[in-house]
């Protein structure tokens, strides 16, 4: 809207100006209701035809007003606005039309839709204020609610299309004023007068019909159970309506004491008892007095049946109903001995604060005399007859603070504060050490939540004084820390959530002096499990509860600034809790010590892995803050944990060691002898005491890898011994099956070979490197897998030693294995990236080395260049599948981050050479200004590599074309280090600009950029390759995308100011794919389709000399492809390539229809019929084929054969088409035997598969 996008353009302080003098509807519109022109205009459009004319209207109204359910506060401007007209209609067209026609429920229903959800938003206390409440309104209120109840059966199941739900709703809530009004009842009933009412022994007609349908209700599964009620509490507690009210408790006994398992029983009992709790609320306490024993015995019976067992809102009632019974035996007076601790309104807060100051200054008042003499005070005050049910109706309560259901103890919890309210100090007290109760280690994760809410309840209303902090606080503080384990998982996040709860509704129901010493004991542990809890909605309790106490309490040090940073957003993240909100609190007094303590004996034993993980690095920040005690406390703590029984605690102190013995060397904190022999013990103990096996296996080694990288890095001093022990546990680590493990431990030997091994001159350290070699051909693919890593680790020192072999050996293994057996994607990855890494630290070889300099340096780049470089490309055609997908992939992604990087190692060595010789020509007095130095990187391998990357740019998967096309982007536009040679280079740049926030990964955005460089000579064959693929593929979205695009640029035929058709180059490159790729289905299948498109779409077919060519090369293609192939799609595509090619004029249209006939007589009858589809267009697109007097005896030929019959039969009217054809007949059977003998070569096993080849080709074709 154009008012939104002005008030969200203007500056804030703008904003606050115009709010000053605009007027109120402009400043509600901005700020509150923002749709609200469109809503009036809706409104308006009702209201002045009296009617909903358009139910579109009301959609549209009730879908902005659900947008608004959690801030139904920012609509209360508007709801008279809205209300009153809408009832006014409600009401004046049910007295024009009459409650019996059927048309008043057509008008008022979509109306009535409008406000419920009103209603459902803004609550039905908010609404029915603006609901029209005269006296005559109600007899027009009963008839009308009468008329939708009876027309009930009439409606559709679901009631909400039709808005007879939501007119029952409204009109029960218009009752529920109209009853409230001050005559009596029986004065304003009209029927009385042609009735027999006597006025004695029962209520009056219309009283009789507002409980029948009310009674009816409350066995409704609707909203219209509650309201019911709601209406109920109000009629039945008018003083002149004692009869109906016993007349409604007796029926209420009669229903609680007759309980039968049905669900509209179970429905009309959950109705019932939340009417008597309704009307327990309001209901006048003399009357009610009179029926507590019946209905309070009903209740404790209910309570205890099957039915209240299995359903959590009944009990909820019941727990509502039993305090509300609790509140009417007992006196209506208000506790002298609760707690005031500051009031409600701001300004009465500061005054009073000002009178107490000064108070202070001239009469100075100890504080323990106060709250001595508030005791004793509370001591002495008289006793309270406590009615018998009481202590039934407690005991109730304190036991649904043990339900198994949150609704249950919540309700119990305020039950328990209604109830103290009105209690003396003593029994008050009792109940409070009863809540205490629960909080016990015996008890379950329920009855500590349930004992959380009742303390919050009693914290908010004043109960729980302050001489109770000293037994109420600790508990608290354990209830925040609530974590039991069960199985796999924990319980007890609802524990502190609620306990986060009671230390909020301390700070606002307190004053500091109060509360200072509790904050001193309870901040810690909130800031704790704010920072550290695994739930984030934990850690936003905790959080809310020390910035309300931070707010109210205030004098709190450094309060400011940590509310600041733990806020709501950063809180969010579990990762930025850990390693950054809790390392900003930890900088201030008293914080460090918990946060340490809460780590190390809950977060690093933690059931979680990722959590564990997190806290042993959240560990390592604090270091920091005091190195001297975690050198000296911690690490005695966690040694003895690596040799933990239980699994998690000894990953966690694994994992927490390193990480602080790590810490302590960034801060460098140098560990005392004594303590590094401690530390370098702890790999030897875990293998000793074989901690690898069982199910933690596989974490454990995880844990050790990683220690062993962090000691690494710490340089903690070993023995020869252990030297040796800790590298053939990497080696081990390196061999195990999983990519995890491997992965860790390749980071640890990269710090750990240049730490202990790097100045070793003896036999062992080549050792190493040759082990690693030996393992890249072992038929263990795992210990294939982590040996190429390992050699892309090594540092120089050892690399310079057999750098040759290790290259030689790892450009082998980036191709695909001979056998089929030992064939590994992931083995083929890292050999990838283990070649790229050792070409890297080889060329990055600085002056502190000699390498080179001699004769290695200089056969290096060469055999990058040509070994290297070749390898890459063969990689980078990996098309190699599994039953997991296109397992190739994962090769050419490797593959092209690889080329990427040897690219920028030749081209880095150009440019040194290039100053080298630039240098000695200057020296010589030579300005010739020719290059004497060989380039490595040549314009040959500048073109394939562009063009293998652009191939990969247009291909099918999203996240390779996005790689490929940010790695050609860097490579056009690197500003450290240019790559020369790249041929076209403008064109490329052109098409990948150098901007951030390309979406290479949309094809529509993608393919219309690539297939540009169709018109580039050398990149067109890569682009079609790729291009093929796609179009040719399965995916829908990726096909029609990739098709647009190239049609878009075959059709555009102006190219650089000349009309030039683009087809001619294309065919050609079609040509090349096909002989490139012969016999490899991956390519050709969708290839042929391709080709079926762009023929469908009359392309390929128009280019003068051209089409002949083409269309030969593609029949000559057929011939071989089809030969022999079970590949339902390729046979189909093939035989739609052949009818279209048979259908130009041109003689090579007589081969193509020769070649077409030969697949009547196919062995796949769905073959054949398709086939002879395919024959019958062509004869009626083509008519040179046959002469015209034999047109009509082929076309019944092809039409009345049945072709998926008997195959004998197909040959035989082939041979008749053949004749007509005018086709020699010798030559083609001559062709066909040998064709046929050709599959002869091994018959036995073609007949022994054709049915399981013919059960496939008909699965897929879907039938």
């Amino acid at each position: 809207m154009l008012m939104e996008e002005e008030a969200s353009a203007s500056p804030s302080l703008q904003g606050e100006v115009e709010d000053e003098y605009d007027s109120k509807e402009s400043v509600l519109q901005r700020y509150f209701l923002q749709e609200w022109k469109l809503v009036k205009s809706l409104l308006d459009n009702i209201v002045s035809a009296r009617r909903v004319s358009d139910l579109s209207a009301v959609q549209k109204i009730r879908s902005i007003l659900d947008k608004y359910q959690e801030q139904g506060q920012l609509l209360e401007p508007y709801l008279e606005i809205m209300i009153s007209p809408l009832m006014d209609i409600v009401r004046s067209r049910a007295v024009e039309l009459g409650t019996a026609s059927n048309e008043i429920t057509e008008v008022i229903q979509p109306i009535c839709i409008i406000i419920y959800s009103l209603v459902t938003v803004c609550g039905y206390k908010s609404i029915i204020r603006f609901f029209p409440h005269q006296v005559s309104d109600l007899e027009l209120a009963v008839s009308l609610l009468e008329k939708c109840h009876a027309t009930n059966s009439d409606t559709s199941l679901r009631q909400e299309s039709t808005g007879a739900m939501e007119t029952k709703c409204v009109v029960l809530l218009w009752l529920s004023i109209l009853v409230l009004i001050p005559f009596d009842l029986s004065s304003v009933d009209t029927s009385m007068a042609s009735s027999d009412y006597t006025g004695k022994d029962e209520p009056p007609p219309l009283v009789l019909r507002i409980l029948e349908i009310c009674k009816n209700y409350l066995a409704n599964a609707g909203p219209m159970r509650s309201i019911a009620g709601l209406l109920l509490s109000r009629l039945l507690t008018r003083p002149d309506m004692s009869k109906a009210f016993t007349s409604f408790i007796d029926w209420a006994h009669e229903t609680l004491s007759s309980v039968e398992d049905s669900v509209i029983d179970h429905f009309r009992l959950l109705g019932v008892v939340e009417a008597l709790a309704a009307i327990f609320k309001i209901g006048s306490t003399s009357v009610l007095l009179n029926v507590v024993p019946l209905l309070w015995n009903d209740a404790s019976t209910l309570i205890k049946a099957r039915t209240a067992i299995r359903s959590s809102l009944l009990r909820k009632y019941i727990i509502k109903l039993a305090q509300r019974i609790g509140l009417t035996v007992l006196p209506p007076r208000s506790a002298t001995w609760h707690y005031v601790g500051r009031n409600k309104v701001l300004g009465e807060n500061i005054s009073l604060n000002e009178t107490r100051n000064f108070e202070q200054l001239n009469n100075p008042v100890d504080t323990n005399s106060c709250d001595t003499s508030q005791e004793m005070s509370c001591l002495e005050e008289e006793d309270l007859d406590v009615p018998d049910v009481l202590e039934d109706i407690i005991e109730l309560l304190l036991s649904g603070l043990r339900d198994t259901d949150t609704v249950v103890r919540w309700s119990a919890a305020k039950g328990i504060g209604r109830v103290a309210s009105r209690l003396t100090y003593s029994l008050a007290d009792e109940i409070l050490s009863s809540v205490l109760e629960l909080f016990s280690p015996s008890e379950g994760d329920g009855s500590w939540h349930g004992g959380c809410l009742a303390l919050g309840e009693l914290a908010r209303r004043g109960l729980l004084l302050p001489i109770s902090f000293p037994k109420v606080v600790p508990v608290i503080i354990k209830a925040l820390h609530y974590d039991i384990r069960r199985g796999p998982h924990s319980v007890g996040s609802h524990v502190r959530d609620a306990a986060a709860y009671v230390c909020w509704a301390f700070g606002r129901a307190y004053n500091h002096r109060d509360m200072k010493n509790v904050l001193e004991q309870v901040a810690p542990h909130l800031l704790t499990v704010a920072c550290y809890d695994r739930e984030v909605n934990c850690r936003r309790a905790a959080a809310a509860a020390f910035q309300e106490n931070v707010g109210r309490q205030g004098n709190f040090s450094h309060g400011i600034d940590i509310v600041n940073t733990a806020d709501y957003f950063a809180l969010s993240s579990r990762a930025n809790s850990y390693l950054s909100v809790a390392v900003f609190i930890a900088q201030y007094d008293g914080y460090l010590r918990p946060f340490v303590d809460e780590l190390l004996h809950n977060k690093i034993c933690h059931w979680e892995k990722g959590l564990r993980e997190l806290a042993s690095t959240a560990l390592s920040l604090l270091v920091k803050f005091e190195p001297e005690y975690f050198a000296n406390v911690i690490l005695d703590k966690l040694v003895p944990c690596t040799l933990s029984s239980d699994l998690c605690m000894r990953h966690g102190a694994t994992l927490a060691t390193g990480e602080v013995v790590l810490a302590l060397h960034k801060q460098s904190y140098a560990l005392p002898t004594d303590k590094q022999k401690t530390v370098a013990g702890i790999v030897p103990a875990i293998e000793k005491a074989r901690l690898y096996r069982g199910k933690g296996g596989e974490i454990m080694r995880s844990a050790v890898s990683r220690f062993i990288q962090c000691i690494s890095i710490a340089k903690i001093s070993l023995t020869e011994k252990i030297k040796r022990s800790l590298l053939d546990t990497l080696n081990e680590n390196l061999k195990h099956p999983s990519s995890n493990i491997q992965n860790v431990a390749v980071e640890a030997l990269k710090h750990y070979i240049p730490t202990y091994f790097v100045m070793m001159e003896n036999k062992g350290v080549n050792d190493i490197m040759s082990r690693y070699l030996e393992q890249l051909s072992d038929p263990n693919v795992a210990a294939r897998r982590g040996s190429a890593l390992a050699l892309g680790v090594l540092p120089l020192e050892l690399l310079s030693r057999g750098w040759k072999s290790a290259i030689t050996k790892l450009c082998r293994s980036c191709k695909i294995e001979d056998n089929p057996d030992d064939r590994d994607a992931e083995a083929r990855v890292n050999a990838v990236r283990g070649l790229v890494s050792v070409c890297e630290t080889l060329s990055e070889a600085g002056e502190a080395s000699d390498f080179l300099s001699g004769e290695d340096g200089i056969a290096l780049f060469p055999l990058i260049k040509n070994e290297v470089m070749s390898s890459l490309f063969i990689a980078l055609e990996d098309y190699s599948t599994d039953n997991r997908g296109d397992i190739g992939s994962w090769v050419r992604e490797a593959a092209m981050d690889g080329l990427e990087r040897c690219t920028y190692i030749l081209c880095k060595r150009d440019s040194l050479n290039k100053e080298i010789s630039s240098s000695l020509q200057l020296e010589k007095g030579d300005n010739s200004g020719d290059d004497h130095f060989s380039s490595y990187f040549e314009a040959s391998l500048a073109k394939n590599l562009v063009g293998g990357i652009v191939k990969q740019a247009v291909e099918k998967m999203d996240k390779l074309r996005e790689l490929a096309a940010r790695i050609l982007q860097r490579l056009l536009h690197n500003k450290t280090i240019f790559v020369p040679h790249i041929p076209h280079r403008e064109i490329l740049e052109h098409i990948v600009p150098n901007e951030a926030e390309l979406l290479w990964g949309v094809p529509t955005f993608s393919y219309p950029r690539f297939v540009q460089l169709l018109k580039v000579s050398c990149y067109s064959i890569y682009v079609v390759s790729g291009l093929v693929i796609s179009i040719g593929g399965l995916q829908e979205s990726l096909r029609k995308a990739s098709l647009s695009a190239l049609l878009d640029y075959l059709q555009n035929k102006i190219t650089e100011g000349h009309n030039k058709s683009k087809e001619p180059s294309l065919s050609l490159d079609i040509l090349w794919i096909l002989q490139r790729y012969r016999r490899c289905d991956r390519v050709i299948v969708p290839t042929l389709k391709t080709i079926e498109i762009l023929f469908s779409r009359k392309l390929l077919l128009n280019m003068e000399d051209e089409t002949p060519v083409f269309c030969a090369g593609v029949l000559d293609s057929l011939t071989v492809e089809l030969r022999g192939t079970k590949d339902f799609s390729k046979l189909n595509a093939g035989i739609a390539i052949l009818g279209y090619i048979a259908s130009i004029s041109d003689p090579i249209s007589i081969k193509a229809f020769s070649h077409l006939l030969t697949f009547l007589a196919h062995r796949y009858p769905k073959i054949r019929k398709y086939a002879a589809e395919q024959v019958y267009l062509v004869l009626l697109e083509n008519e040179n084929l046959i002469s015209a007097d034999k047109l009509n005896e082929a076309t019944e030929i092809i039409t009345e054969t049945c072709w998926e019959g008997d195959v004998e039969e197909a040959k035989k009217r082939r041979l008749l088409l053949y004749e007509i054809a005018n086709v020699e007949t010798a030559a083609t059977v001559n062709a066909t035997t040998k064709k046929e003998s050709g599959k002869a070569v091994d018959q036995n096993q073609a007949s022994a598969d054709e049915d399981a080849s013919y059960s496939s080709l008909v699965g897929s074709a879907g039938y």
